[in-house]
């Protein structure tokens, strides 16, 4: 078994496309079952933001496990597999651990170096957890992918200027609206991005935050930290959205909805006889917003493929090619530590052999001495087995040394054949080890 990784982003996929492949939060948990109903997947977790679908999965074979995910992801999203593969990236072993290091590196996303990119992948963890389908392989990875992640943004500057695709769409707002302190902002969605939005409205110094929500609780939490925040911000159901979007500067979409939140006929009548600018950021994968309501006068919308299209020349510097050198290091060391568990079992399986042995040559003294003193047999019991120890001690420890460098496998065969251990044995271990885990499947 090994990982595969099969995903569209940004970079391999126009926004059309990546509109009908992205999975709603609360259908993820769906997609995964099916995903591990199929019969060559065995763990899986899926990844899904405003700019990538992403699904890492442990298979049984490469082509199986690939036509099973291309499979689900092409019933999901309507899209045939052809034209899903016209746009799919695939890497599968060592090339599936890097991508998900350089993913949660910052270094794959639009905005290169943000670091939201780990709280998503931390929660694409935990909805997989809850839904029963990460195993040990997944779990390891993931949990080292995650400390990949902040030991890049901890020693680069890759994150310094604190960029995210809700900042640098706000960038674009201010560019137009010749800033934005001291504006009416429009907030719809009081998620993770609404609340990014805010804080970096709060940086610019907006001077009202309006919260438009489906649900008014949710909108009015985030509204009272705006004011806790020292900005008047007030929160409103979507009902009141026509009212607001007439009044607003400056509005931020991420509600995460599948279909239009903002519609062509409600701006248009909202914005009858506008005579200001007025700049939608829509951030939303699909799209919150009417495409057709850029045709409006005095309004320009920003969305991802704007921000895509100017983001795509970003420079890279120094820090980019640092935190790819941590990625590739931590790329080696990540497999190291995989050879050398490789080896356990079959060191686990020796220490077992030579404690069965000492066990029957205990017996063997026992029936052949049977007057010897308890005192003296339990020191001569202690005794071997502490020669033993000893004797097993260093060719078990620099097995696994060994084991770590590539090629470390044929190191446990030596040892299996050396010492005449039962080839079936290491793979009863493991398999013991697993279920003792409670690993599903």
């Amino acid at each position: 078994m090994s990982l595969l990784a099969v995903g569209l982003s940004h970079r391999s996929a126009d926004l059309r496309v990546l509109e009908r492949a992205t999975v709603p939060a609360g259908e993820v948990g769906k997609v995964l079952d099916e995903l591990l109903r199929c019969e060559n997947v065995v763990e899986a977790t899926m990844v899904t933001t405003c700019n990538r679908v992403e699904v890492y999965a442990v298979v049984q074979a490469f082509h199986g496990g690939l036509a099973d995910i291309v499979g689900v992801l092409g019933r999901h999203s309507g899209l045939d597999a052809a034209e899903l593969y016209e746009h799919l990236y695939v890497h599968y072993a060592a090339a599936a651990v890097e991508h998900l290091f350089t993913v949660v590196a910052g270094l794959d996303s639009m905005v290169v170096g943000e670091s939201q990119i780990l709280g998503q992948v931390r929660n694409a963890y935990g909805t997989a957890r809850e839904a029963g389908t990460v195993g040990r392989t997944l779990h390891e990875l993931v949990q080292r992918a995650l400390r990949v992640g902040k030991r890049v943004h901890s020693e680069t500057g890759l994150d310094r200027a604190g960029g995210s695709v809700v900042s640098e769409a706000l960038a674009d707002a201010d560019r137009l609206l010749d800033g934005l302190a001291g504006r009416r902002a429009l907030i719809v969605g009081a998620g993770s991005m609404g609340g990014l939005a805010a804080a970096a409205l709060r940086r610019e110094g907006i001077g009202e935050i309006v919260v438009a929500n489906r649900t008014e609780s949710a909108g009015a939490r985030l509204a009272e930290l705006q004011r806790e925040h020292g900005v008047p911000a007030t929160a409103v159901g979507l009902g009141d959205l026509a009212a607001q979007l007439a009044a607003a500067d400056v509005v931020v979409s991420c509600t995460g909805a599948s279909g239009s939140v903002i519609d062509a006929g409600t701006a248009e009548v909202a914005l009858a006889g506008r005579d200001r600018a007025l700049v939608i950021c829509d951030l939303g994968l699909p799209r919150d917003v009417d495409a057709q309501i850029a045709d409006l006068d005095h309004v320009t919308i920003v969305d991802l493929e704007s921000l895509q299209r100017r983001l795509a020349t970003a420079p890279s510097g120094l820090d980019t090619q640092r935190a790819s050198a941590i990625v590739a290091e931590e790329v080696r060391g990540y497999f190291a530590t995989q050879r050398s568990a490789e080896v356990t079992p079959t060191v686990t399986a020796l220490r077992r052999r030579a404690a069965e042995v000492v066990d029957a040559e205990l017996l063997r003294l026992d029936s052949r001495l049977p007057e010897l003193d308890a005192g003296v047999r339990g020191e001569v019991a202690q005794t071997v087995r502490r020669v033993v120890d000893k004797l097993l001690h260093t060719p078990t420890v620099r097995v696994k040394e060994l084991a770590s460098a590539p090629g470390g496998a044929e190191y446990a065969e030596a040892l299996r054949e050396l010492f005449g251990l039962d080839p079936t044995a290491p793979v009863a271990i493991a398999k013991g080890a697993v279920k003792t885990d409670g690993e599903r499947r």
